[in-house]
């Protein structure tokens, strides 16, 4: 068995589909039947069952991913060992990163690290932050938005104010009533909304919501007119000079979207996170 086969395994367990794994590690579908075919055999189990929905784990294939998942968990911690007493920029850096500084900031810094440093193999997640929460032990360094992680070390990269953009003017002396579009994001997002809402009802009434997936579909939409957005500066600041917007404020401060970065305890002994660490700290973001 080869860690790869073990690491397929496992994103199977996650995608839950033949066809969804083969998109995600960028192979065939008929390439990752033939490699489970040859893992099954290996351990001579069925380790999943295919439904028309999902692929479902057999009691035996429940052991086979246990075990694959310390295999993996050892091979991290060899690679990290070998990385710290090397003193050498090599290994593996894991991120999980929000997904709009993955869109908006991560790939110019990425691209500058790994020029700098082109031994290390960057294992990179993105996602809505607070899945990245749910599972920040599993990465070197969580780049996530909201609320920092308490049980990490949690440093602040930037807050993002937030604006409330539409195609129609705000009037300052009457009731706006619009449509309100929203994109998928954490809780923190939508209290942060809610609450400035809330105490600006005498001002702005959303008369219906329209949830859409995407920061840039909830962008777009708000440009033709379906209704208010807010977004919030580091998506919005080309949009300023052409739309009315008003900057969402509670008591005379900005409402922000802060950014963090988070990390465990003592992994900027490892080089290749330390390197890392150190240039997106010194970023100027906004």
């Amino acid at each position: 068995m080869k860690i790869d086969d073990y690491e397929l395994l496992l994103k199977l367990k996650e995608v839950g589909t033949i066809r969804g794994t083969a998109k995600a590690v960028l192979i065939s579908q008929p390439a990752v039947t033939q490699r489970l075919k040859y893992i099954e055999a290996y351990f001579g189990e069925t380790i999943f069952v295919r439904t028309s929905k999902s692929l479902v784990l057999t009691p035996a294939g429940e052991m086979i991913l246990q075990h694959a998942k310390q295999v993996m968990a050892e091979e991290k911690v060899i690679k990290n060992s070998l990385a710290e007493s090397s003193g050498e920029v090599q290994g593996t850096l894991s991120i999980a990163c929000s997904s709009l500084i993955s869109q908006r900031f991560l790939p110019s810094i990425l691209g500058d690290y790994t020029t700098a440093y082109p031994k290390v193999a960057i294992d990179l997640v993105t996602g809505i932050s607070e899945d990245i929460k749910r599972e920040h032990k599993n990465y070197h360094v969580c780049i996530i938005r909201g609320k920092k992680l308490k049980e990490t070390v949690s440093e602040l990269l930037f807050e993002d104010p937030l604006y409330m953009f539409d195609t129609e003017p705000f009037p300052t002396d009457q009731l706006k009533e619009r449509p309100l579009i929203s994109f998928k994001s954490d809780d923190s997002m939508h209290e942060l909304v809610d609450n400035w809402l809330y105490h600006h009802q005498e001002q702005i009434q959303p008369i219906k919501m329209l949830h859409v997936d995407q920061i840039e579909t909830c962008k777009q939409f708000m440009k033709q007119g379906l209704g208010m957005a807010v977004l919030p500066k580091s998506v919005s600041a080309s949009m300023m000079d052409d739309y009315p917007h008003i900057p969402l404020q509670l008591e005379g401060k900005p409402v922000t979207r802060d950014t963090w970065v988070c990390y465990q305890e003592g992994v900027r002994h490892l080089p290749q996170v330390d390197q890392f660490l150190t240039a997106l700290l010194k970023e100027t973001f906004l």
